[in-house]
């Protein structure tokens, strides 16, 4: 959870005359989230940032659903999504439901020649392949591999790639998106049994704030639409800010694992959470240590939620065949559990050096046409014995 961060030039009390050394305004804007009663900051610009020239076009981006009730097993190749030049097109949404949207993308250019912003949902773009920079409206976050990119609705933002090889795995969220209540205190401070703290999320640094006036591209999400508007101001002409809604980033290899004597349930992975779903982290982690533990998870029902996992690295000791990016949708109602031989495999092992991340949803998943071009096709019979 955020808690309170400023950058920049802000005045001493809010809501009052804030000017530049030459006698020029600078322009107040609360941005907030459900309506006056959510996170904000308040935001200072060089000038006013509701100057819109003209809108150009608007065009539909819905996910195209293949399979509206799902109750089949998939195994997805996540790495089998081809790179893209732009950004916004590299992105693939595979499973969705009206809590949330699941994609993946390999943008091969940086996002240099427009803005975005995503008015519906937060976003978490974790990254598997690439470094580069987050840059928005409210400073710059530096990112490399096994970070999760946190970006509350509303955010203007570009990226920028030091390389063409990027692999992004990303959720969009309805709901806004918290770190689990039980790690905090009522207060919202971290507290010590959380498997990490606030010294571990990194706001924005490097305010960037510009004062140029032209023709300025924000492509803005809303409604599953793309919006294309012309702004005659730069959107990043920030001078200053302060409060509790902004971007922030979290390193998967920061997250500390919890671990006990027998085998410990997904819930002390979660990292993230909303009202509709979790998402966890798996990390490296020294296995149970009860003499006669098994470390490999057992069967279990989801009977009230999908369970998504994508694995980016390291071992896998509950799955076999399995290929780094490559995504398992278990769904609610059908039991699931480790692949044939990997129970006895665990036994007697002392540690895994698997990453994955998981996303648990309250509602079905719907699996999208991008979904079904990178399906392995048999991942349901892959619990057979083999003289089956």
């Amino acid at each position: 959870m955020p808690r309170y961060h400023t950058l920049g030039e802000i005045p001493h009390k809010r809501h009052t005359i804030f000017k530049n050394d030459s006698g020029d305004f600078y322009y107040e804007e609360l941005f907030g989230t459900i309506g006056f009663e959510g996170m904000s900051s308040l935001l200072y610009h060089t000038h006013r940032p509701t100057q819109v020239k003209e809108i150009l076009k608007s065009y539909r981006v819905a996910p195209k659903i293949a399979v509206e009730k799902n109750m089949k097993a998939m195994s997805l190749k996540g790495f089998d999504i081809a790179a893209t030049d732009d950004y916004l097109e590299s992105r693939k949404i595979i499973l969705a439901n009206s809590d949330c949207y699941i994609a993946l993308a390999a943008p091969k250019k940086s996002l240099r020649d427009y803005f975005y912003k995503n008015t519906d949902s937060d976003e978490v773009l974790f990254v598997h392949r690439g470094t580069g920079k987050l840059r928005t409206f409210l400073g710059n976050i530096d990112f490399k591999y096994g970070d999760y990119l946190v970006i509350p609705r509303g955010i203007i933002y570009q990226l920028d790639f030091d390389t063409e090889d990027n692999r992004l795995f990303i959720v969009e969220s309805k709901h806004p998106i918290y770190t689990p209540k039980r790690y905090r205190n009522w207060f919202g401070q971290h507290l010590e049994h959380s498997p990490f703290c606030e010294r571990d999320m990194h706001p924005p640094s490097e305010l960037e704030t510009f004062t140029d006036k032209g023709d300025f591209l924000l492509k803005v999400k809303k409604q599953d639409m793309i919006h294309e508007y012309i702004y005659a101001g730069h959107p990043f002409s920030v001078v200053g800010w302060d409060g509790y809604n902004y971007p922030y980033s979290l390193s998967i290899h920061d997250f500390e694992p919890i671990t006990g004597r027998i085998h410990q349930p997904p819930p002390v992975h979660q990292t993230f959470e909303t009202s509709a779903f979790v998402i966890c982290s798996f990390v490296p982690r020294l296995y149970d240590y009860h003499p006669q533990s098994i470390p490999a998870p057992y069967n279990h029902s989801n009977i009230d939620s999908d369970e998504v996992l994508y694995y980016v690295d390291g071992d896998f000791m509950s799955r076999n065949n399995i290929e780094i990016g490559q995504i398992t949708l278990h769904p609610a109602g059908i039991p699931h559990g480790p692949h044939p031989g990997a129970m006895e495999r665990s036994i007697g092992q002392t540690e895994t050096q698997e990453l994955a991340v998981m996303v648990d949803t309250f509602k079905p998943l719907m699996v999208t046409e991008e979904a079904i071009t990178i399906d392995t096709g048999d991942y349901h019979t892959s619990w057979l014995d083999e003289n089956h």
